[in-house]
């Protein structure tokens, strides 16, 4: 296949001729092997990822992403989870930034070529800003280094990401720069860089990572976590120096790192974390996996009715059971805290624990523990039905959401002191007969189909400000079903209340 070319005309002063000036386009390189090579298949592709994740809620606008770049089976939906934050949305220019993974070369390549081709379409370069971004600093410069497929398979980290952003926003252009080092002199140049030119213009930035490679999957959470812990924190000299050490790993830690450096000048307030897992869930294999995690930095500009959302999510947010259906005073809700926190203490320390008598507490009912740090959650596991008295339940399952959560490491000594603990007590199950008899605040919902189950607390549908619609998807996909799935005539649906405190 030849090299594509664009032809551009280009304007003079005083009404004098015009000129042509052709420049090259930089073609796939792993088309047809980490994505599809077919448009129509890599539309379809992209859109059935996009109908399975759900869109967070944001206070404002996303002002900069991080993204997984592995092949789509792998990464795809954690990708997919950033990028769906885009609808709606519209730029002028979308600036990604990459590793490479082919070639060694000092400081950063911005492409100054007509752009980036995927199977839908050419990505354009935007040639002012490109030129403004590479005439600072020595360390950012204008080269196809990096850029260029080459005889052997070309870097794919930067390409990976451009479909996303076709799909989901239609027209941009591009600012498209491979990161030949991750020194910290290249990083800090690149993230001034940034910060100096995107100050004023309608841009998104997009840092291109995975995380760790090639360890076994209990080593690469630890690994992963580190790192996440610092882009969550949007700390980025606490990511430079977990990388640094060697507490965490991240291919593209240079251009998150910049990124994180740039977005706090531009405005960022803060980080959203939005997706994280290994290789070994497509795989299977726990052995050798890779690590993928999805964030989002948010503007600091929080609109009116961003504002009034939250608001409205607070008042609703964190229901308690009606007054009639209360089951616990208030003596016995501290009680059952400090079980959680005296559980979960005596498992770090290696000791057995038995919570004290209580024939308060010797009820049966079904039990959430949830934990959270800064307001962030850490890991919940709960029972649906009750097996067991109430608060050797809460201990159990504290202890399990601390340490077994699949989505999360093991809980540390450190995390320990910052843990923020919310237990949710549920009433019997009750048969949803009309959809009708759904109320958001009120209840939480479990759906099953076939051998499938999936279960959504109360609080986490006035915390969205779901309506009772996108409940019922969000349960189904929770469930591992597709989102229309409450419909199937054999489809289960279940409501209970819960007392949460």
């Amino acid at each position: 296949m030849e090299d594509t070319v664009i032809t551009y005309r280009k304007g003079t002063n005083k009404g004098k001729t015009m000129e042509d000036t052709v420049l090259d386009i930089r073609k796939p390189a792993v088309a047809g092997s980490f994505y599809p090579g077919n448009s129509v298949e890599l539309i379809k592709e992209l859109a059935g990822m996009f109908s399975e994740v759900e869109k967070v809620s944001l206070p404002d606008r996303p002002l900069a992403l991080v993204a997984p770049h592995a092949g789509y089976p792998y990464s795809g939906r954690i990708a997919a989870k950033a990028f769906k934050l885009l609808e709606g949305e519209q730029y002028d220019t979308v600036v990604v930034i990459s590793p490479s993974h082919t070639v060694f070369f000092k400081g950063c390549s911005v492409y100054t070529g007509g752009g980036y081709q995927t199977p839908i379409a050419v990505a354009e370069t935007d040639h002012v800003l490109a030129k403004a971004i590479s005439s600072i600093s020595p360390l950012v410069y204008a080269s196809s280094m990096g850029h260029a497929t080459g005889r052997s398979r070309g870097e794919h980290a930067l390409e990976v990401q451009l479909p996303f952003l076709q799909v989901v926003l239609g027209k941009f252009k591009l600012v498209a720069i491979v990161m030949g080092d991750q020194e910290e002199d290249s990083i800090r140049a690149l993230g001034e860089v940034l910060a100096s030119t995107l100050k004023g213009t309608n841009s998104l930035i997009v840092a291109s990572t995975d995380l760790s490679h090639f360890h076994n999957e209990k080593k690469a959470r630890k690994l992963d976590h580190a790192v996440q812990t610092a882009i969550e924190g949007f700390d980025a000299e606490a990511l430079i120096e977990t990388l640094s050490t060697g507490r965490g790993e991240a291919c593209g830690g240079g251009p998150v790192a910049a990124t994180m450096l740039a977005a706090r000048r531009l405005g960022g307030s803060g980080v959203k974390f939005l997706d994280y897992n290994t290789s070994g869930a497509t795989t299977g294999d726990f052995s050798e996996v890779v690590g993928y995690l999805s964030a989002a930095i948010v503007s600091g500009k929080k609109t009116a009715e961003a504002r009034q959302k939250k608001e409205r999510a607070a008042l609703v947010g964190m229901p308690v059971a009606k007054a009639e259906e209360k089951l616990l005073s208030e003596d016995d809700r501290a009680q059952l805290h400090r079980i959680a926190r005296e559980a979960i203490e005596a498992r770090l320390k290696d000791q057995a624990y038995a919570p004290p008598e209580s024939e308060s507490l010797n009820i049966q009912c079904g039990v959430f523990v949830t934990l959270k740090i800064d307001g962030e959650l850490r890991g919940c596991i709960g029972l649906i039905k009750a097996r067991e008295p109430l608060a050797r339940a809460v201990a159990e399952m504290a202890v399990a959401a601390a340490f077994d959560d699949p989505r999360f490491p093991p809980l540390t000594t450190d995390e320990y002191e910052r843990l923020e603990y919310e237990i949710s007590v549920l009433s019997p199950l009750k048969r949803v007969k009309d959809f009708s008899d759904i109320k958001i605040g009120r209840d939480g919902l479990m759906v099953k189909l076939d051998m499938n189950s999936g279960l959504l607390l109360p609080q986490v549908a006035s915390e969205y400000d779901w309506t009772v619609k996108e409940f019922l998807e969000q349960t189904c996909l929770k469930a591992g079903l597709p989102r229309e799935s409450y419909k199937d005539r054999f489809a289960e649906i279940y409501r209970f209340a819960a007392q949460v405190f």
